[in-house]
This record gives structure tokens, C-alpha cells and sequence, in this order.
């Protein structure tokens, strides 16, 4: 007989190599998340207030580089090509990551995100697309509500305390990595108007350097840095975006150890260029980019006009329900079930946290709308709007279930036998049990001894009390 199968469970507790690097991840994630809020704070304050707004005005338009490259870009226009193919970068190194030894390594494990997260990115599409269907504004902007940034979801979690179990944290994470790949896909395939192919052949063999050094064992920052440079110098050259160069040579890093290697050298590198994207790059891309004109009436017009009225409704109706639908159509229709410690509202949950769009969406409304600057800034409020609005409902939604969270995250944190790794990891090791079982007889012995001592100044007290009173036994 074969044996009885065992359902498997959708997002179930996380094998302890996964969990230490999602730890480690969106730990720098989060940081960067605050450094992000911050920079766009400081975009909205420096463009908003009138005696600064022409200053910033002149910062972002300000150009800078060689003409004769064809690099005569504005710092905004450096920000969002230039770092942000930085940002891409670190993406294809957690992309090519997951596909190797992360959950998208496994079919049946990568199912869930991978459904969830072309939902996710479907359903915004369909809601921008039907908004503005009805109401005769342009459909170039459908991408828009596409994209959910990961820094931005993380830091919110960081603002408001939510103990997310590790579960939910790796979900939205592997679902932000999946979102970024289709993002990557629709700037490179949508977003890419003419060609210049003799600039694409330079990028296409300056790639093939890249990976034939990388496959050689060719060491050192020397020689893959200018490299680098001269790839994405082509590559923006070509007329295709020029993250798409980033997450090109963040895909052909090697993502596996080979004996005696503690760390892959994708890992490596990430680990050294991930607080570069998430502290600097990020949010200057940030700081340039959200700066748009704040008032009463351009707040109301986000609301009236399809094209902005589509980008909220897409991030916070769409991405929720996408989200959302996809991880319930791929429980109903396969062998998965939900983790038992978990509910669909927390699934709903962190799908509404995922309709919180910045960077890719930002970047995204500035390739859609671009020739329009009015229709560009009202977009960009359209996904800050959006954003804020996601990050409230998530707030709400996830504070209901903190108590439950904050349980389930000590359970998973809890490590009494003080060996560095958590204790519900080591339940099927006899040497834990063993440890256990030495630490409670060292404390069953501490407290035989309290007891002892104890019922040793008791019987002394009863002594002293009974000899009082024999001698006051005799007449007055």
C-alpha cells in the first residue's frame, strides 16, 4: 500500500536556511523601507513649499554627463535610470536566487506566489483598464498599479509593530520578486519604442564578457565595475530601459555553494550591494521622483480623473483582490491547504499590504505618461494616494490579528536550550531532547533545593514558637 498523502501546506513554516535568509533580507529591506518613506516625505516637503519648490524644480532638471556618450541626463533622469539599475540588479540576484535554492526552485512550492502574484499583477491591469474604459481616459498607464514595493510594505510593517509571522513576511517577499520579473518584462517589452541595434550588440557582448569572466573565476570590483558601467551605457543607449542591463548581470551570478564556500558569490555580492540599492539608490530615485504638487484640489482630482482614479482603485481594489484570489483559487484547486496557525483574513491581509506601489510604479507612470508632465504628476499622486491608502487598510486589517501574530512569532522565536536556533526547528533531533531534558533536572534540582530549604525555616520557626510558649506556661 502506498502511503496516505499528506496535504501540503501553503505558506507553512519556513525550513530553517530559508528562514535565516528571509531574516537577513528583509531586515535590510526594512531599513531601506524607512529611508525610503523618509526621502519621499522630504520629496513632497522640498516641492510643496513655496519658497523651495523652484529649487527643486532646478536640482531635478539640472543635467550632468558626457552629450558625447549620449548621456546628457538629468540628476532625475539619472536617478531613475542609472541607481535604479542598481535596485534591478540586486532583483535579478534574488530572482536567480529563488529559482535555485529558494522556494521557486520547487514547482508545487512556486505555484502559490507565482499564481498570486500574476493575479496580483492582472487584476490592477483590469481594474485601471475597465475605469478608464468607462470613462474615455488613456489606457497607457494600465502598468501603473502593476508593481508592489517590497521596501515600502516592509517599512509600513516596521512603522505600525506588527510581529508578521515568517510565513507571511517570505509570502510577500517571493510575491515582490515574482512582481519584479513581470515588471522587468513589461518595461523591456512595452516600454521599448525604437531600437538601436548596433548599441544592443554592445550591451549583448559586453553580457557575454560578464558571464565568461564570471564563469572563468575572474575576480576582483576592478574589472566588473567599469564593465558594468560600459553594459548599462549601451544597454540605455539602445533604447531599451537600462535596469534591464542590471538585472541581466544580477541573473548570471552564480546563486549555489560549491564545496568549501560559506556563502555563493550572488550571495556575496548581494550582501555587499543590497545596503547600497536599499540606502541609497532607492530612495534618491525616491526623492526625485515624488515630489509632485500636494494641494486640495489636485487630491480631488485624483478621484475625478480616470487615469489617477484607475492607479488607486487598481492598487488598492486589484492588488487585494488579485492577490488574494489567486492564493484561494491555488489552495482550492491543488493539493495545498492554508498553514493551520493562519487564516484567510491574514492572506487578505498581506494582500492589501501588497497594494502599496512606489518605485516600479512611479517609474513605470514616468514611461507611460512621458511627454506629459502634467498627466505624470498626477499619476505619481495617483500612486502615492494609492500607496497611503493600502498601507491604512493593512494597518487596520493586520492590528486586528496582532495578538494572534505576536503568539505565533514568539513560538517561532523561542530557543530554551540557548544553541543559536530556534526550538521548534530541533523537535525531531534526540540531542535537543537531551539538552531539554538536562536543563529541566538542573531546575527540578534548583527547585528540590528551594523546597527543601523552605520547609528547613519553616520547621525552624515552628520550633522557636512552640519553645515560646512553654515557657510562658506558669502561673502569672
Amino acid at each position: 500500500m502506498s502511503a496516505p498523502h499528506t496535504p501540503r501546506k501553503a505558506l507553512g513554516r519556513l525550513s530553517l536556511p530559508e528562514r535565516t535568509f528571509v531574516a537577513d533580507a528583509l531586515r535590510t529591506e526594512t531599513v531601506g523601507g524607512v529611508l525610503l518613506l523618509v526621502a519621499a516625505t522630504a520629496a513632497l516637503v522640498w516641492a510643496n513649499v513655496p519658497a523651495l519648490h523652484d529649487s527643486y524644480e532646478a536640482v531635478s532638471h539640472f543635467h550632468i554627463g558626457p552629450a558625447a556618450l549620449g548621456l546628457d541626463l538629468s540628476v532625475a533622469h539619472w536617478a531613475a535610470d542609472g541607481l535604479l539599475a542598481i535596485f534591478f540588479f540586486v532583483a535579478g540576484i534574488e530572482l536567480k536566487r529563488e529559482l535555485v535554492a529558494g522556494d521557486l526552485r520547487d514547482p508545487k512550492a512556486a505555484a502559490l506566489p507565482v499564481v498570486a502574484a500574476l493575479c496580483g499583477m492582472a487584476a490592477p491591469a483590469l481594474v485601471y483598464v475597465l475605469t478608464n474604459t468607462a470613462g474615455g481616459g488613456s489606457l497607457a498607464g494600465w502598468a501603473v498599479p502593476t508593481a508592489t514595493d517590497i521596501a515600502f510594505a516592509l517599512a509600513v510593517l516596521a512603522v505600525i509593530g506588527t510581529s508578521l509571522p515568517s510565513a507571511l513576511r517570505a509570502f510577500l517577499l517571493t510575491l515582490a520578486v515574482v512582481d519584479d520579473l513581470f515588471a522587468i518584462l513589461i518595461i523591456a517589452v512595452f516600454f521599448t519604442d525604437t531600437l538601436n541595434f548596433a548599441a544592443l550588440g554592445g550591451a549583448v557582448v559586453g553580457l557575454a564578457v560578464f558571464w565568461l569572466l564570471l564563469r572563468k573565476g575572474v575576480r576582483g570590483w576592478y574589472v566588473y565595475v567599469p564593465l558594468a558601467l560600459v553594459i548599462w551605457a549601451l544597454m540605455y543607449n539602445s533604447g531599451i530601459h537600462a535596469t534591464i542591463a542590471g538585472v541581466a548581470m544580477g541573473l548570471m551570478l552564480r546563486c549555489t555553494t560549491r564545496e568549501g564556500e560559506r556563502h555563493s558569490p550572488g550571495g556575496h555580492i548581494e550582501h555587499l550591494v543590497r545596503p547600497l540599492s536599499a540606502g541609497l539608490a532607492v530612495p534618491l530615485f525616491a526623492l526625485f521622483s515624488a515630489g509632485v504638487p500636494v494641494s486640495g484640489g489636485a487630491l480631488a482630482d485624483v478621484f475625478t480623473q480616470p487615469e489617477t482614479l484607475g492607479v488607486v482603485l487598481g492598487l488598492v481594489v486589484g492588488k487585494t483582490l488579485g492577490i488574494f484570489g489567486g492564493t484561494w483559487l491555488t489552495a482550492r484547486f491543488t493539493r495545498a491547504s492554508l498553514s493551520d496557525d493562519l487564516a484567510w483574513p491574514d492572506v487578505f491581509a498581506v494582500a492589501t499590504l501588497a497594494g502599496i506601489g512606489f518605485t516600479v510604479s512611479l517609474l513605470i507612470g514616468e514611461l507611460a505618461f512621458e511627454g506629459d508632465a502634467a498627466l505624470t504628476g498626477e499619476v505619481k499622486a495617483a500612486v502615492l494616494t494609492g500607496s497611503l491608502l493600502a498601507a491604512m487598510l493593512a494597518t487596520v486589517l493586520l492590528k486586528l490579528r496582532n495578538a494572534k501574530y505576536r503568539r505565533m512569532w514568539e513560538a517561532e522565536e523561542r530557543d530554551d536550550d540557548l544553541d543559536g536556533i530556534p526550538d521548534i526547528y530541533e523537535q525531531d533531533d534526540p540531542e535537543y531532547h537531551l539538552r531539554m531534558a538536562a536543563i529541566h533536572e538542573r531546575r527540578a534540582a534548583e527547585h528540590r533545593r528551594l523546597a527543601r530549604e523552605k520547609a528547613a525555616a519553616r520547621h525552624a520557626v515552628a520550633e522557636v514558637a512552640g519553645g515560646a510558649g512553654e515557657e510562658n506556661d506558669g502561673p502569672a
